[in-house]
C-alpha cells in the first residue's frame, strides 16, 4: 500500500510517499480502508524534531475517516463509516495511507450528513475542545471564550459550549471578512480584533464580568490577551502555539482574580475503560435536540489545516503543506 511517511524529523523535505505493506488485523484492531486523512499542528511540530517522542520513520496523520474492511464485528460491520484518533501517526503509524488498523476503542461511527473529509477533521479537536472544557469546571450558564473562530479547537469549543448551555460562547478573529461569514451561519459573539481588542470586546459582551472559562489553541500574545479577560475565580487552559510559543503575562490578571492557568495535551490523557469511546460518542449527538441554534461542523468552511489522502485515486496525491494555517 501506498502511504505519506516521514523518513527523519528535519521538515517537509523528509516527507516521502513509500510502499508499505498492507497491514494485518490482529489484537482487537480494525482494518479500515482510508478515505480521508485529517492534519494537525502536531504533524507539523512532529516533522520539524520538536515532538522528542515521536521515531522516524513514521507514517503521519493523527485522526482520519475511513470504511471498515475486517475486524470490526457487530459494532462496526464491514462497510460502516467511521472516524476516529489515538495514538496515530505519534507513537505509531498514523492515518496518512491507503490502509490502517485501529483499535476498535479509538473508532466512532461518522453520523448522517457529515462527509468522510468534514469527518476526518472533527476527532481531535472536538475531543480536545469537550475534554478541556470539561477539566475546566464547565457547567451550563458559565462564560466560555475560546479565541480564533477559523481555528478547529476555537471552532468546536464555541460550538459545544453554547450546545451545552453556556450563556456566552464567545470566539475572536482577525478577519472582518470572516468576522461577517461567522455571524451569518450562526455564530453571534465573534469579536473582530480588527477594530476591537479582544478585552474590550469580552467585556461588552458579558456586561464587564469576563470569561469564567478560556481555552486558547493560539499562544502568543493572544494568550495574553485572552488571560486579561478573565472573571474572578476563572481559567485558562493552554493547548496550542500557533501564534507563537513565548508569551508575557501580567501575573496580577491571575492573582487578583485568584484565577488559574493550566495546560491540556489530548493524547496523554489518562486511558480509562470508555474514555475514548465515550467522548466520540459525544460528537454523534443531534444538535437539533438542543435548545440552542448551533452550526454542524460540516457547515463552517474546513479548516485550512485539512487535507485528504487520497493516494487510492492518485499516486501523486497524498502530500500536503500547511501554508495557509488557521
Amino acid at each position: 500500500m501506498r502511504a505519506m511517511r516521514a523518513e527523519g524529523f528535519s521538515g517537509y523535505k523528509d516527507f516521502k510517499l513509500v510502499d508499505l505493506p498492507k497491514p494485518a488485523v490482529s489484537d482487537g484492531k480494525v482494518l479500515l480502508r482510508m478515505t480521508a486523512a485529517g492534519v494537525t499542528p502536531l504533524d507539523h511540530t512532529i516533522l520539524s524534531g520538536h515532538f522528542p517522542p515521536a521515531k522516524a520513520p513514521l507514517v503521519l496523520g493523527n485522526e482520519g475517516a475511513g470504511v471498515v474492511e475486517e475486524g470490526g464485528g457487530t459494532d462496526f460491520p464491514v462497510g460502516s463509516r467511521v472516524m476516529f484518533t489515538g495514538p496515530y501517526g505519534v507513537f505509531e503509524d498514523g492515518a496518512d495511507s491507503e490502509w490502517l488498523a485501529v483499535r476498535k476503542e479509538s473508532l466512532c461511527r461518522i453520523p448522517e450528513g457529515i462527509d468522510d473529509v468534514s469527518a476526518a477533521s472533527i476527532p481531535v479537536a472536538y475531543l480536545t475542545a469537550h475534554m478541556a472544557l470539561m477539566r475546566a469546571g464547565f457547567q451550563a450558564g458559565k462564560m466560555v471564550l475560546a479565541p480564533a473562530i477559523g481555528g478547529s479547537v476555537g471552532n468546536a469549543v464555541t460550538q459545544l459550549a453554547r450546545a451545552l448551555g453556556a450563556k456566552h460562547a464567545i470566539s475572536s478573529t482577525t478577519n472582518h471578512a470572516k468576522a461577517e461569514q461567522a455571524k451569518a451561519i450562526g455564530f453571534n459573539e465573534v469579536i473582530d480584533t480588527s477594530w476591537e481588542k479582544l478585552g474590550e470586546g469580552v467585556s461588552r459582551i458579558t456586561g464587564g464580568y469576563g470569561a469564567d472559562i478560556v481555552i486558547d489553541g493560539i499562544g502568543g500574545e493572544v494568550l495574553s490577551e485572552a488571560l486579561g479577560t478573565l472573571a474572578p475565580g476563572g481559567s485558562l487552559t493552554t493547548l496550542g502555539y500557533s501564534a507563537g510559543r513565548k508569551t508575557t503575562i501580567d501575573v496580577t490578571d491571575l492573582i487578583w482574580k485568584q484565577a488559574s492557568i493550566q495546560s491540556f495535551v489530548l493524547f496523554t490523557q489518562p486511558r480509562r475503560p470508555g474514555l475514548t469511546p465515550g467522548m466520540l460518542s459525544f460528537l454523534s449527538f443531534d444538535p437539533a435536540r438542543s435548545n440552542r441554534s448551533w452550526p454542524r461542523p460540516s457547515r463552517w468552511p474546513r479548516r485550512r489545516m485539512l487535507c485528504v489522502t487520497w493516494l487510492r485515486a492518485d499516486p501523486s496525491a497524498g502530500s500536503c503543506s500547511p501554508s495557509d494555517k488557521p
